[in-house]
């Protein structure tokens, strides 16, 4: 897990976090990374301007989370990508709207899931063998999880507690030594992981990656339909500001003789009245 401000001889950005995970490294966790040297970490904060806050949104009306489990996940996606000099972290970007929308709908279901059993252990290269949908396992993960952190704690809820007691809490977590039976904690762990990732780097549509703070941390354009216009600019920075797939540029596709498909669709002429009925005279 990586600390409020580490020491400078042991110094872990948050930066060298997402280059570890953006290079492809399946099932990374958080406790896998190597400290970088002083200097280079030094120069990582200082090559990259702060990013200007998230600016502030309304509360948002949640569709599968409670206020207890919304207020739980997002203390938890505070933790496993933390605020620091780069920019705001998972809670700003609004990752917990983000697995609470997909919790909601088909995935957490579970209905692309095999779900007749048997359930039993399965080897890494077998995935996912639990009998919980989505949904199921992080509504009983997070339960178990608020429990065993009052239990300890002398009933105070996690985003209470301080940053190194909550690092601590998810390091056993992640490490399988929580009893949250019958669901394995460290599963657990994982889905929670790789949910908040996902929500850092989404597209802006589903709810995470508020204000694309995850793409302009990693310089990511966005959802670019076409390049087109780039193809021949050959040794030139793309620098241009991230572009969300809801207010993408309109790029032609029209083919000629076809009907021009952003062209607005026509207004049809008001339909003429129908002539009034003769009426009989009361007699």
């Amino acid at each position: 897990m990586k600390p409020d401000r580490p020491k400078p001889d042991h110094a872990v950005t948050r930066r060298q976090m997402l280059k570890t995970l953006g290079a492809g490294l399946p099932g990374a966790t958080l406790m896998a990374f190597a400290p970088e040297a002083p200097a280079q970490a030094a120069a990582a904060d200082t090559a990259a301007a702060p990013a200007a806050p998230a600016a502030t949104t309304a509360a948002p009306t949640w569709k599968f989370f409670n206020a207890d489990e919304a207020a739980l996940m997002d203390a938890i996606a505070a933790r496993l990508i933390p605020a620091d000099d780069l920019g705001p972290g998972a809670k700003e970007a609004g990752v917990t709207v983000f697995i609470d929308g997909q919790l909601a709908g088909a995935w957490g279901a579970g209905d692309q899931f095999y779900r007749s059993g048997p359930f039993a252990a399965g080897t890494p290269q077998q995935g996912y063998q639990l009998s919980y949908t989505p949904a199921e396992m992080f509504r009983t993960g997070l339960a178990r999880f608020r429990a065993a952190v009052h239990a300890e704690h002398g009933g105070k809820d996690f985003a209470a507690l301080d940053p190194a007691t909550q690092d601590a809490l998810l390091t056993r977590m992640q490490a399988g030594q929580m009893d949250f039976s019958p669901l394995p904690a460290a599963t657990f762990f994982a889905a929670l992981l790789d949910a908040t990732i996902e929500g850092f780097f989404s597209d802006p549509i589903y709810g995470g990656n508020r204000d694309m703070v995850g793409w302009k941390l990693v310089q990511f354009p966005g959802a670019y339909a076409s390049y087109s216009n780039d193809i021949e600019r050959h040794g030139v920075a793309l620098v241009r500001a991230p572009v969300s797939i809801a207010d993408g540029p309109r790029h032609a596709m029209d083919m000629p003789g076809m009907p021009d498909m952003h062209a607005p669709a026509p207004q049809s002429a008001p339909a003429a009245a129908a002539p009034a009925s003769p009426t009989k005279e009361p007699r």
